[in-house]
């Protein structure tokens, strides 16, 4: 009989495969801007909000916050430095303006988590009080990522056509919130549950939605430039677990 322990762990690895695919899916996008040499219209929003997530769930993954979360910190922690990495890339070849406001809102999102930090560590005494605290940010900015699929399911129902919805990057954002879920169920964390639930469901209407369109979708069109979807990892514990933020596909999830 395996152990709870052993039964959450062996998810979560497979959690953090599924998330690291989801990381690397803007790679495409990233490779034609080094090619390029332009950001052209790529916006760096998605991976900003992506790179805030991560960090708040590996803070709520420390021992110091929330105990046996190692493998949430493990996810966010890589989700950490490729988002590093898309942004370096993406300032630049970035104008001056982009570049600005990249480094305006990162210094934003710097100094939240200093005071978040800060706040906790030295407001709340407890493991049950920090994971709280932390716990309700990771769940309020993950779920706010994972609505962000709301305007291209729209999208497909009002044009009956799933051309702008790449259905690998669904299948794999619904297997990632049902994966994180999964691990989140047995042994309880609320706060992982919810953003990741949220998750599996957008990702399971999508692919309900990709069975109805596929046949009404017409077959000889000019592909879209980019799509702009979220891995949600990028809710990863959220993004991600993750995965998550949006990522930017060449229509090529």
């Amino acid at each position: 009989m395996i152990s709870p322990d052993a039964a959450r762990n062996v998810v979560g690895i497979i959690g953090n495969i599924i998330s690291f695919g989801l990381f690397l899916s803007p790679v495409p996008t990233f490779w034609r801007i080094c090619k390029q040499k332009d950001v052209e219209e790529f916006k760096a929003d998605p991976y900003l909000a992506t790179l805030l997530n991560c960090m708040l769930w590996v803070f709520y993954g420390l021992p110091i916050v929330h105990p046996n979360s190692i493998l949430v910190v493990t996810i966010n922690g890589v989700g950490l430095v490729v988002e590093g990495i898309y942004l370096i890339i993406f300032f630049l070849y970035s104008p001056n303006k982009k570049r600005l406001r990249m480094l305006a809102v990162l210094g934003v999102e710097a100094v939240f988590m200093v005071a978040v930090v800060l706040g906790v560590l030295m407001g709340a005494h407890t493991h049950e009080k920090r994971s709280m605290i932390v716990g309700i940010l990771c769940v309020f900015f993950g779920s706010l990522m994972y609505f962000s699929p709301l305007t291209i399911m729209g999208k497909v129902v009002k044009t009956k056509s799933v051309e702008y919805m790449p259905f690998f990057l669904s299948l794999v954002s619904f297997l990632n919130g049902v994966c994180w879920t999964a691990y989140a169920l047995i042994r309880f964390d609320l706060y992982v549950t919810i953003p990741n639930g949220l998750g599996a469901l957008f990702g399971a209407i999508q692919l309900i939605l990709y069975a109805c369109y596929y046949k009404s979708t017409p077959k000889k069109q000019k592909q879209p430039k980019d799509v702009e979807m979220p891995p949600a990892a990028s809710a990863v514990p959220g993004n991600t677990v993750g995965s998550g933020g949006n990522v930017s596909v060449t229509v090529e999830r």
